[in-house]
């Protein structure tokens, strides 16, 4: 009880010094919001002009859109502490005081910087999420409702777990590699279509290796009751957004070997 209270000290400490300046708070908001809002402006564009893709309408790639756009804002708010160990706190020597207290680092690494702006990214999933309801007539029943929270946590964890990987590289190149934006950014834009629009190979990575299409893909099938152009069963949906857990045990199961190769900077 005592970590967790903690833990949200320092979200509440992160949240209040940037309310100190609410209108850059705003702006910085705004700003994720229009920016990511051209994302979607593209994917409109895209079925505007050719109507369907392979038998998937917009209002179906809109859910893809909306569920992956706010597990990475929520994930990307959470894991802002990993995404700069290596120049706020390896180099520093800052990251020696968090050893120091008798608390969870990965807790203490999340509640560093939880940033408001994140919001504009979770409103505009939200908002795309209403418009794929509308535009694909979604039943939002009680199952369809606790598989999309489902693919929700599992899509945090998955992403999250790519933000302990990208820190837990810090601790042998101390600058923050860009090749983990692949998997983040890259990540997400891979994840807002349709998996069976992919090459084999690709469609293995999704699944085997960053399993985005766990999160993602099966249960937007599931929700969506639509059967898998790939091959794939029914069941699937219910149970694939476990993988997103198994990923993130894994980055942590890397991030303690890690730990174990940290070398003090000597402040």
């Amino acid at each position: 009880m005592g970590t967790l209270s903690l833990f949200f000290r320092l979200m509440a400490a992160s949240i209040s010094g940037q309310a100190r300046y609410p209108a850059s708070a705003l702006l910085l908001t705004l700003g994720q919001f229009l920016g990511t809002g051209i994302e979607i402006v593209a994917v409109w564009a895209l079925f505007h002009r050719f109507g369907e893709v392979q038998g998937w309408g917009i209002g179906e790639v809109a859910l893809f859109y909306g569920l992956v756009n706010c597990m990475f804002a929520l994930a990307d708010a959470l894991g802002r502490g990993f995404d700069v160990l290596g120049t706020e706190f390896l180099r520093t020597g800052t990251f020696d005081r968090l050893l120091l207290r008798p608390r969870p680092l990965a807790l203490q690494l999340m509640g560093h910087d939880v940033r408001i702006s994140r919001l504009g990214r979770l409103l505009q999933g939200v908002l795309v999420l209403a418009f794929a309801t509308v535009q694909a007539d979604i039943a939002w029943t009680p199952s369809t409702v606790s598989i999309a929270l489902f693919a929700m946590a599992g899509g945090i964890a998955l992403f999250l777990g790519i933000l302990v990987l990208q820190g837990t590289l810090s601790f042998w190149t101390v600058e923050s590699l860009e090749i983990a934006n692949v998997l983040t950014y890259g990540g997400v834009q891979a994840a807002q279509y349709p998996l069976a629009l992919y090459a084999q190979w690709f469609r293995r990575v999704l699944t085997f290796i960053v399993p985005l299409a766990c999160v993602a893909y099966y249960p937007v099938l599931a929700i969506l009751g639509k059967p898998d152009p790939l091959g794939g069963p029914a069941w699937v949906g219910w149970v694939s957004p476990l993988a997103g857990f198994v990923f993130l045990a894994a980055a942590f199961g890397a991030w303690r070997i890690g730990l174990r190769h940290y070398t003090s900077s000597g402040s």
